[in-house]
């Protein structure tokens, strides 16, 4: 999944307006995420209640109404005089940026329903052991926004804001039609269990489980926004946000590992967490190989070949990227330890705790950010970055300390 972000970024930075569109894309794609953080942990709430068939029947229907809430939610923001006092009172972007991002993000108002809807059908593989299913319809989703990325691009005349999101959006529709499609031999299985014995999975315990992390996610997406804000009242700010994205694409896919590593330590850490030193050996691998990977690339010359060549940059943008890119190369690191103490919290029914990691994490970062753009003169870019750095660390801290309390009493 974290090549796409490359992909798409490298395609809108050979369009003409690269760096207005550049910039459109990022936050364009920042607030719909931000609407549709609800669906994310529909994922973990599926690996871990997905009992039989019963609560299948439940959560599914759930899903449904929460893919409903967040397609509303799209629809409200992309209404004109809504959008522009998102666009230009909450997040001060400037004119042009704004007037480019308006139809790129009407072309996302699908987007967040079809994820919610595939994630459900991806927490039911992992719990049942078809992850190498989830991997094949990531690369359903890859070939369907590449094939409509050139098929955009040949039709001529799009903006590259627009061309960037239909195909993120076109792409995420046909993950889900794949996912639902491959998970219909797991179906037929919940079909054969239902269990008398198993207490009937109620409305009631998947908001309990699914509200604080909702919750986390809600919070966690309005880091991006947030951070467009500030950028916009820092120096260099055009520059700032058109680099943001693609520093964040690139990041993300030595991150992407740990990332995914959260429903991993669900599924198999156990109840009392008996594996947890089992999953905590393979993240440390992980942690070494991806914050080596990423270090080995940021401080040496092949980081501007990349920006320059895969992704297409200019001189000018992929130098104003490398400060930022090598001050993230801790969040590989971050990731993988984020998911493992997460992995642990939520199995013990602690998700509360995770979203206070999160309300720390952010408060960190908009702290941070504000000391660096009133009292420095740093670009919006770098200062992003330290920010997002800072504000990880804390919240890791938190959870480090937290599932720390839970392993003690296991």
């Amino acid at each position: 999944m974290a090549i796409e972000g490359p992909i798409l970024t490298s395609v809108v930075a050979r369009l003409p307006f690269d760096k207005l569109n550049l910039a459109a894309y990022g936050v364009a794609v920042a607030l719909a995420m931000l609407i549709e953080s609800p669906v994310i942990h529909l994922l973990s709430t599926s690996v871990a209640l997905a009992r039989d068939k019963r609560s299948v029947i439940v959560l599914k229907a759930f899903t449904l109404r929460i893919n409903a809430l967040v397609t509303l939610g799209m629809c409200l923001v992309s209404i004109p005089w809504v959008y522009d006092r998102v666009a230009y009172d909450l997040i001060h972007l400037p004119t042009d940026v704004a007037v480019l991002m308006y139809w790129g993000f009407v072309c996302m108002i699908p987007w967040p329903a079809a994820i919610g809807y595939r994630r459900f059908y991806q927490g039911l593989l992992i719990r049942n052991g078809r992850t190498r299913l989830v991997a094949y319809g990531t690369v359903v989703r890859l070939i369907g926004m590449l094939i409509s990325a050139v098929a955009l691009v040949m039709i001529g005349g799009l903006p590259g804001v627009v061309v960037g999101t239909l195909s993120l959006t076109i792409g995420v529709i046909f993950e889900a039609v794949a996912t639902r499609f491959m998970a219909s031999e797991v179906l037929r299985m919940y079909e054969r269990t239902s269990d008398p014995s198993h207490v009937a999975l109620t409305n009631a315990e998947i908001v309990r489980f699914w509200l604080p992390l909702a919750a986390t996610s809600a919070i966690g997406f309005a880091v991006t926004p947030m951070l467009a804000f500030f950028m916009s009242r820092a120096p260099d700010p055009l520059a700032s946000l058109a680099v943001l994205p693609v520093v964040d694409s690139f990041v993300f896919f030595f991150r992407s590992f740990g990332f995914s590593y959260q429903e991993v330590g669900i599924a198999l850490i156990g109840d009392r967490q008996q594996n947890y030193d089992a999953v905590r050996s393979v993240g440390n691998r992980i942690i070494l190989v991806t914050t080596v990977l990423l270090a080995c690339i940021a401080f040496t010359p092949l980081l501007n070949v990349i920006y320059e060549g895969a992704y297409g940059l200019r001189p000018e943008l992929s130098d104003f990227a490398t400060y930022p890119t090598m001050v993230l190369i801790v969040l590989p690191f971050i990731a993988v330890a984020y998911s493992v103490y997460r992995s642990v919290l939520i199995t013990a029914r602690q998700n509360l705790k995770v979203t206070i990691s999160t309300v720390l994490e952010v408060v960190g970062i908009a702290l941070t950010m504000v000391l660096l753009v009133a009292f420095t003169q740093l670009n919006g870019a770098l200062s992003a970055a330290i920010s997002m750095a800072v504000g990880r660390i804390a919240s890791t801290v938190y959870l480090k300390w937290s599932a720390g309390v839970v392993l003690a009493h296991r």
